[in-house]
This record gives structure tokens, sequence and C-alpha cells, in this order.
């Protein structure tokens, strides 16, 4: 309704005052009787108001608020610093929808609801909608990293924890923003569902930083929010600028921050669609290519109060892929059939935990064919099969002499400086987004690409292979069986070959190899292993050899601190869909020292006593950084820096930290800290270790290991 500013009798001073503030002074202080009638049936509340001139009927658009130190405020009309609601603008703390009645052209009354009392104001905001929103579309936890752009996210987080809700998210309290983007960067990983993440304004958005590349890039559907400086600054509505703070903080273009590693970006602008712009954003998070969204809304958005309301989810579906069409098809089918060296080169299509099956299946129907991992984000052929050429960053062998590729869900299938494709092979790219859209360069000579998704076309061409008579007559008979025993003695071979170089050395040093070697023997069968190795990653991955869709996960970008929450993320997971706390899968981090100090360890260990979320940590003590010295040797293999020792190309982390005692401090003493060095030690550390985890407590490694094996 519109409220005219008409000056009124004040009968407690004998003054005017305006109608805006006589009805904020009048509403407040009958807020006590209408609470104590509240229950009775059909009772209402009429507030007498004498006004000469009427009042229209018609809701303004926009509201009349108090401020500080004016009329209404100075009469007793308690905070000043509401939002408007449900067509009563006065600053007046009411909740319930307001009625008109028209007696006469000198008075009106105006009707509050029984409800009043009821429902103070902040009850049901845009805060509490959005949370709402988010249990609505299946997201279970939100990984919070608080300020003072987020007073109407606490009231919200506290009203849905108090009200038992089963479907508002758990909130996990995060000390950093990497380690919380990380978290629910390895839950969505797991699970392929989505998570959320709160942060603070411009400066939370900055300390995701390369967390998101790293959700980027690994394809994990998260959604990101954050909260604007408010817009207004002398108090016109609730949630206006209080603290200093708040003009430092009031950037151009928040959003610009990450928005280029992100499928969608916007503004939360009102709370009347919060929940429609929170099932469009969960979209583009979910559809593929999948990644991270991000929104953010002002301290006054979020503080709106509005009507509560629902959204039907059936509605929200991200977009499905399809499969290959008939020709692509035909042609990719008959190629492969006719190869007599084929390939397939994938990444991280074992995202699907469907996958690596469909893939085994059409591996067992070409005779020959070989199957390599570049990349390692997923498990997603398994390691015992003839075709297994394990996980190599772009560079292997039958790269070069492969006459068919098919490349399914890969970055970076070869790099053309160290190793690339003979220049009559036939390739084929299959990719839920083989443009690389996020790419500015990017190509290869693929002579056909298809936006599909890879489980499907892979059932296609199998489907294709067997009961095509012209495929079914090249993939039989004498060569082909040759073909397929060749492919068992070199597949030998290869694990044989694996085999002898993690053997630990004379003098009782051992590697990443063996330590991995012994870390599968001892750890459960259906362990899940969270991997940072970096320069290490392929020794690890041709040791632990993994076997079970799901149970390798790496970080899916280079942005190196991903494990230290990817890690808690990974496990809370596992736990969460088997039961509860305890009863999920077994979990390693295994991650380079290097890498391990970019995680935020004082955060990580931190949150994995405060919430018990045990997991064992290995790290991979060679006193530096290895990758700077090897990108080195790629560029200038007999420059200055060939020669130099790690303190002078300032790689060294010489004197050692104490990375096990870091971790033990974060979580107040309640963890399980080693060092190992020798190999004759390792297999009682590691018992140990693991003992520990399975009784729940935490456990971290810190293991010397030797360079390049």
């Amino acid at each position: 309704m519109l409220l005219h500013r008409t000056p009124l009798p004040n009968p407690a001073k004998g003054k005017s005052m305006s109608l805006a503030a006589f009805s904020a002074l009048s509403a407040t202080r009958t807020l006590a009787k209408a609470s104590q009638q509240a229950g009775q049936a059909g009772s209402s509340h009429l507030l007498h108001l004498h006004h000469d001139a009427g009042l229209s009927s018609r809701a303004r658009p926009r509201a009349h608020h108090l401020r500080p130190n004016s009329e209404a405020a100075n009469a007793g009309a308690g905070p000043v610093n509401f939002a408007p609601r449900n067509g009563l603008h006065a600053g007046c703390p009411l909740t319930a929808p307001t009625h008109l009645h028209s007696h006469s052209k000198s008075q009106q009354y105006l009707r509050l609801s029984s409800s009043v009392a009821a429902s103070p104001p902040g009850m049901y905001t845009t805060s509490f909608a959005f949370f709402e929103s988010l249990g609505e579309a299946g997201i279970s936890h939100v990984f919070v990293n608080l300020g003072s752009d987020h007073p109407s996210i606490i009231e919200a987080m506290v009203k849905g924890q108090r009200e038992k809700n089963p479907n508002f998210p758990r909130i996990i309290t995060c000390p950093n923003e990497m380690v919380a983007m990380s978290m629910a960067d390895g839950y969505a990983r797991l699970t392929n569902k989505p998570q959320a993440v709160i942060v603070h304004v411009d400066v939370g958005t900055q300390g995701l930083g390369a967390a998101v590349h790293n959700a980027s890039t690994g394809r994990a559907p998260i959604l990101l929010f954050a909260g604007l400086s408010p817009f207004t600054i002398e108090g016109e509505m609730r949630g206006s600028r209080t603290e200093y703070i708040h003009w430092i903080q009031d950037v151009p273009d928040q959003k610009a921050i990450v928005s280029q590693y992100c499928r969608y970006s916007a503004e939360l602008k009102t709370g009347k669609n919060v929940k429609q712009m929170v099932n469009r954003a969960l979209q583009f998070a979910r559809s593929a290519p999948q990644g991270p969204v991000y929104l953010c809304g002002a301290r006054e958005v979020m503080e709106e109060d509005i009507e509560p309301y629902s959204v039907d989810p059936k509605f929200w579906e991200p977009v499905e892929l399809g499969g290959l069409p008939p020709r692509g098809l035909k042609e990719i089918a008959e190629a492969l059939a006719g190869a007599k060296q084929p390939l397939v080169i994938t990444g991280y299509a074992g995202r699907n935990h469907a996958f690596p099956e469909k893939l085994v299946a059409l591996a067992d129907t070409i005779p020959g064919l070989r199957v390599l991992d570049t990349g390692g984000s997923d498990m997603c052929f398994p390691a015992s099969h003839p075709s297994w050429l394990g996980l190599r960053f772009g560079r292997e062998d039958y790269i070069k002499s492969a006459d068919v590729i098919l490349v399914l869900d890969c970055d970076v299938p070869w790099i053309p400086t160290g190793c690339k494709p003979r220049a009559d092979a036939k390739i084929f790219h299959v990719d839920c987004d083989p443009l690389k859209q996020m790419m500015p360069v990017f190509y290869i000579d693929a002579l056909q690409r298809y936006r599909a998704d890879s489980l499907l076309s892979v059932e296609q061409l199998t489907d294709y292979l067997r009961t095509n008579e012209g495929t079914k007559s090249l993939i039989s008979g004498s060569e082909a069986s040759a073909r397929a025993e060749a492919l068992k003695k070199s597949h030998a071979q290869r694990l044989q070959e694996i085999d002898a170089k993690a053997k630990p050395s004379d003098d009782g040093e051992f590697g990443t190899g063996y330590l991995c070697k012994r870390l599968k023997e001892l750890c459960p069968k259906d362990t899940i292993w969270s991997i940072e190795a970096v320069t290490n990653t392929a020794f690890v991955h041709d040791n632990l050899r993994p076997e079970e869709p799901g149970s390798w996960i790496n970080c899916g970008g280079g942005g190196l601190g991903w494990s230290g929450g990817g890690t808690l993320g990974i496990k809370l997971a596992t736990d969460v869909e088997h039961g509860g706390a305890g009863k999920g899968k077994f979990v390693v981090q295994i991650v380079g020292d290097g890498t391990y100090l970019f995680s935020v360890p004082g955060s990580v260990y931190w949150i994995a006593q405060r919430y018990g979320i045990p997991v064992l940590t290995i790290v991979l003590n060679n006193k530096g950084w290895n990758a700077p010295r090897n990108s080195l040797l790629l560029v200038h293999p007999d420059g200055l820096g060939s020669k130099a020792t790690n303190e002078e190309i300032n790689i060294s982390f010489d004197p050692v930290p104490d990375y096990s005692g870091i971790a033990k401090a974060a979580a107040g003493g309640k963890l399980h800290a080693a060092k190992v060095d020798r190999a004759q030690d390792l297999d009682a550390v590691l018992k140990e270790a693991i003992e520990s985890v399975k009784k729940g407590q935490t456990a971290v490694v810190d293991a010397k290991v030797l360079k390049g094996c």
C-alpha cells in the first residue's frame, strides 16, 4: 500500500508525526497484545488510523524506511533497520500480509493477521529460502567460511539447524577457503552430487583461488556463494552498512574474480526468485561439462523477508548428452575393427562409475586394443586387464605407433613436443567438451569430433562391432587371436618391469613405488586413493594399480593443495553414502611434501578432528619441489640450472619441516604422527597408522623417499 506522509496527531507528545512513523509506532506497541490473542480462532487486530486523505490499497513498488533519528525512531518505534514486508513499508516489524478495509473517506483500518507475533522479521528470508533450495536440490553439505556479509546467512543456519529439518544441509566450518572448496570438490567428485561453499565477499572469493581452477578443470559440480558489500549506507534497509570494512570491500565486479572458471555466475537481486536462481545455477553445474557456478548477493537482498514458496525439482534437471550419430558410429567402429594397433586414450570418463566396465567390454571385443590413461583424474580402466597401459601424462610409445586412436573424455591426449601420433593415424575424438571451450589453445588432428556421452558411445561401439557382419569378420580369425596373445605377454612384461623398479635399495632406502606396493598390500582392498603426488604420480599409479571404479581420484587441475580438503570431502562422502560416520570406505591421501604445505594442513587436520573424519595421509618427503627442475630440463637440458643444486634454483625444503607434527598440532594433539625412512621399518609404521585410522583417529606418515622410482 502507499503510505502518505500526512501529519497526524501524536497522542504521546502532542506533536504532529507522519503516518509512516505513526504506523510503525502503533504497530510495534500492539505486538505484545497481538501475541496474546494469536491463538484465538478467527481473531484479528484492528489498528484505527485517522487520516483525512485516506489510504491507497495499491502497494507501492518501493518502500519508505525509517532512518536513525527519524520521527518514528525518536517516538520509540524500535529498531529502524527493518526491510519492507508485504506491503507495509514503514520499517514496521510485521511479517503477516496487511489488509486495508475502507470504512469511510476519513478512516482506514489496518488489519493485522493473528500470526504477526509468531513470525517476526527474518524468519523466512532470502537466506533461508536459499538454504531450502540447496536441500531441495539434493545438496547435503555446505562448507562455510563466514564474514560480515553473512548475518542473515547465520540466522538462517541457526533456524534450519534448530528446526532439525532432515533436508537442511549440514554446515561444515572451514577456517580456509581453499580447504572448503577442496572438500566440496572431493565430495562431488566421488558421488557426482553437487555441494555448496559459502565464502566472504571479494576477499573470500579470491581465497578460493586455485581451488576454483581445480573444480573447473576437474569438472566438479559445486555451487559457490559469496555476499556482497551492502549497497545502502544510511540504515535505509535491514542489512545496510554497519562496519568500516563494508566500504573497503565494495568492488566494481565481484563475479569477475572467478567467472572465467565458472559455468555460470550471477547476482541475486531479490529473494522472490532465489530458488529459481539457485536451480538455474545448478543446471549449469550438473550439465556436461560439469563445473563450479557462482552466485552472490548483497546483505539487503539476503535479509529480505519473503513468503515461503517452493519449486518443483523435476523441472530443473540438467541437460543430458546423447550418443554417437549413425554415421560417426559406423566410421569409428570400422576404423577400430580394421586397425593393427588400435589405441583408446581417456582421462576423466571414469567419473561415471559405470564407464570402466563398458570400456573393458570394448577392449575384450577388439583384439590388440590398448587403453592409456592420460591425466589420471579418475579410475577409468582396471590395471589387471591386458589392455592396460597405465597412467602417463601425454608421453607413451604406443601413441607414436598406433594406427587408429579413439580419444574419450581427455584434455591432453599427448604432448606434441615430446610425443605425437604418426602422420597417417586415424584419430577420432568423443568428449563432453571436444572443443575445450575453456582453453584458448587446443587442437588435435582428429578426423571427426563428437560432443557425446562416452559411456553411451562405448556401448554403441561394442554393440556395433559384435553385431555387424562386416566388423565381426575383421575382429576374428588367426591374426586377431595373435594380437590378443601378444597383448597379454606385453602386459605381463610391463608389470614385471614395474615390480623390478619398485624394490628398495641395498642400504634400506626406498622410493614411492615400493611404498605404494606396501600400502596396497596392507590397506583394505576397497580403499579409495586420493592422489596429489605430482612428479611421483606415475609411480603411485603403477604400484597401486587401481581396479574398482571410484577407487582413484586425482586432483583435477594444477592448483596444488587440493588433496588436503579433497581427501576429507571424499571420506565424508563415503561415510554418508554408507550410512554414517565410520561406515564408509578407508581413504588414503598420497601427497608430495611441497603440495602438502599448499594444502593448508593447519585447517585440514583441525576439520578432521572436529568433525570426526579419519584419514591416512602419506607425505612423500623428497625435500623439495621436483616439478620445477623437470620443467627446467625440458627446456634447458644443458643450461646452467641443469647442474645447479636445489638450493641454487630455490626448490629445496632444507631444513625439512616436521610435516606430521604440523598436523598433530592442528588436531590439538589428537592425531597419530609418524616418520619412516627405512624399508625394514615401513610395514610396522604403516600398520600402526592404518590401525589408528580404523579406530577413528587420523594418521599422518612422513615418508622419506628416493627420487625417480
